[in-house]
């Protein structure tokens, strides 16, 4: 099913099933998708990377990540843009750069608890019901349907996360620290640069991200450029060359051993490694219908 406002607005709320067997292919510019397994299990392939869906557990994509699906049990997909809810004005863990939706090189996965199953499947009987409605108020009606579900999953995330113990001012420095990284990986390669924009020391960003995130700063900046790199020798034909000046390196050879430093494998050796597996794992095009996900 599928809502469409007056400025714009996209919403999609669909099963995808063996049956009906979307191929999303590139995602576009604002889309954020939702996917929540409803039987083991279902096979996707992000950014090139074999992701098993099981039944219970929910996954979070922005615009920016490559999503393919080669296997699929019984899928729940909600999809929306950010003209729909685009969220500036609500809370910023629950925004389209919030805890859920905040960066591409990390796929937040959650698992439903037994005793929150119940809630989600109201939710999502009264989501289908009102993309049937087509009153004045359904704009209204679906987005707050859509936060209240951002909002549980984010409840589920921070906890099996553990990250409910930490100050909120400190989770949204580095959601920001992540958003910025989005915007500016490929001419900022360091730390200081991003402690420089967010007003902070480089030293107080590597004791905060020590506390909340598990990796350093510098990690985070050199994984999201590595992930850059990998899409582009993966899903362009652009040059190596072409590629390192593109993820903001001034020579290929400075960028290939950034690169095998990152990966253990030359950009050349990943790029055949790589097309030989997925050619093994994508289905037959001849056979999969035209994606209702890239409309």
């Amino acid at each position: 099913m599928k809502y469409s406002g007056i400025s714009d607005e996209l919403l999609f709320v669909d099963i995808i099933s063996e049956d009906n067997h979307y191929k999303p292919g590139l995602r576009s510019e604002g889309e954020m998708t939702i996917l929540w397994g409803i039987k083991d299990n279902s096979k996707l392939l992000v950014d090139g990377v074999e992701v098993t869906l099981k039944s219970g557990q929910i996954i979070f994509l922005t615009e920016f990540h490559k999503l393919f699906l080669p296997e699929v049990g019984l899928i729940r997909m909600i999809k929306f843009n950010r003209s729909f809810y685009c969220i500036i004005d609500h809370d910023h863990e629950v925004s389209c750069k919030g805890i859920l939706f905040f960066g591409s090189y990390q796929v937040p996965v959650i698992t439903l608890p037994e005793k929150e199953f119940e809630k989600f499947e109201i939710l999502w009987k009264m989501l289908n019901i009102e993309m049937e409605s087509k009153d004045n108020l359904q704009l209204q009606m679906l987005q707050m349907m859509l936060k209240r579900f951002i909002i549980l999953c984010t409840r589920l995330y921070k906890e099996q996360n553990h990250l409910s113990g930490f100050h909120k001012l400190h989770l949204d420095i580095v959601r920001e620290f992540n958003y910025l990284v989005e915007l500016h990986f490929r001419e900022k390669h360091t730390v200081s640069e991003y402690a420089e924009l967010l007003n902070k020391s480089p030293k107080t960003l590597s004791n905060l991200f020590s506390q909340v995130a598990g990796n350093s700063p510098l990690q985070l900046i050199q994984d999201r450029i590595a992930l850059e790199a990998k899409r582009l020798l993966y899903y362009t034909a652009k040059t190596i060359k072409e590629i390192a000046y593109e993820t903001g390196f001034e020579d290929i050879q400075t960028f290939s051993r950034f690169f095998k430093n990152k990966e253990g494998i030359s950009p050349k050796e990943y790029r055949m490694k790589l097309k030989a597996i997925t050619a093994e794992k994508r289905p037959d095009d001849s056979l999969v219908k035209e994606p209702l996900l890239t409309e």
